[in-house]
This record gives C-alpha cells, sequence and structure tokens, in this order.
C-alpha cells in the first residue's frame, strides 16, 4: 500500500485551531464520529487525546483503523481534508498533548478555561496517533 503524505497546503491549514472528526471503523456498525481537538505531528502523523477508557479506545484495541476530517468553518471557502489509516495509542505524553491543544483551542487567560484544564489533570488521557495511509483533500 503507498502511503500518502500530507502536503505544504495541507499542513497550513491543519496547523489552524480548527475541530477534527474523528470516526474508528466500526464493521457493521456505523461510525459514529466525534469532535476532536488535534494537532500534526512532525513527523506527519495526526494526533489527539481521549480519555483512557472510552469507547473509541475499546473499538481502536478491536481495530486499529481510524480517519480524521477537517473542515473550514462557515463562512470560508469550501474546504476539507480527511486522513485515514491505523492508529496507534500511547499513554507517554498525553498529558503534555493535552496541554498544548488547550492552549491552542482555549484561552487560558480566562479563569474558567483555566479552571476547566486544571480538572483534566485528574483524569487518564491516552494519545491516539493516525498514521496516514489515504489522504484525501477539497479546496475551492
Amino acid at each position: 500500500m503507498t502511503i500518502e503524505t500530507l502536503g505544504p497546503q495541507d499542513l497550513s491549514f491543519l496547523a489552524r485551531p480548527l475541530y477534527g472528526f474523528f470516526s474508528t471503523a466500526a464493521g457493521p456498525v456505523p461510525p459514529q464520529p466525534r469532535p476532536v481537538w488535534f494537532e500534526v505531528t512532525p513527523t506527519g502523523q495526526l494526533q489527539l487525546f481521549t480519555g483512557a477508557d472510552t469507547p473509541k479506545v475499546r473499538q481502536l484495541r478491536r481495530d486499529s483503523r481510524a480517519s480524521l476530517v477537517v473542515a473550514a468553518p462557515v463562512g470560508e471557502r469550501e474546504r476539507w481534508v480527511s486522513v485515514a489509516g491505523p492508529t496507534t495509542l500511547v499513554a507517554d505524553g498525553a498529558w503534555a498533548l493535552v496541554e498544548r491543544l488547550a492552549a491552542r483551542y482555549w484561552d487560558l487567560d480566562d479563569p474558567i478555561r483555566a479552571q476547566d484544564l486544571a480538572q483534566m489533570r485528574d483524569e487518564q488521557w491516552l494519545r491516539v496517533v493516525i498514521e496516514p495511509e489515504t489522504v484525501r483533500r477539497y479546496a475551492m
């Protein structure tokens, strides 16, 4: 199988604090996309975090395939990037990812958001790392 990579325009688009819609391969069950925060790693993988005991983790342990679709917000020209491939679940670095993404998506100078992040510290997190095998895109 040919592994596809994200191009410079994809990387620029994905560097924005946009929501991604994450779906696991669910066999006969229809996919149940969930909005997630994400980032692209320096090696071109995508990563997000999730609680260690969530339905998506249980599904990924059965079948590691997943996809992430990121779309431009309403009011911008239509554009999206879709990445699909196998995932790896990693505990190492999960809290650092939570903190990085919270700073990307929230204003942590807001005391309410800072408190939200502090409360998240007590949870057990995993990084979900997607290795892009298929990259599809659309831009007007």
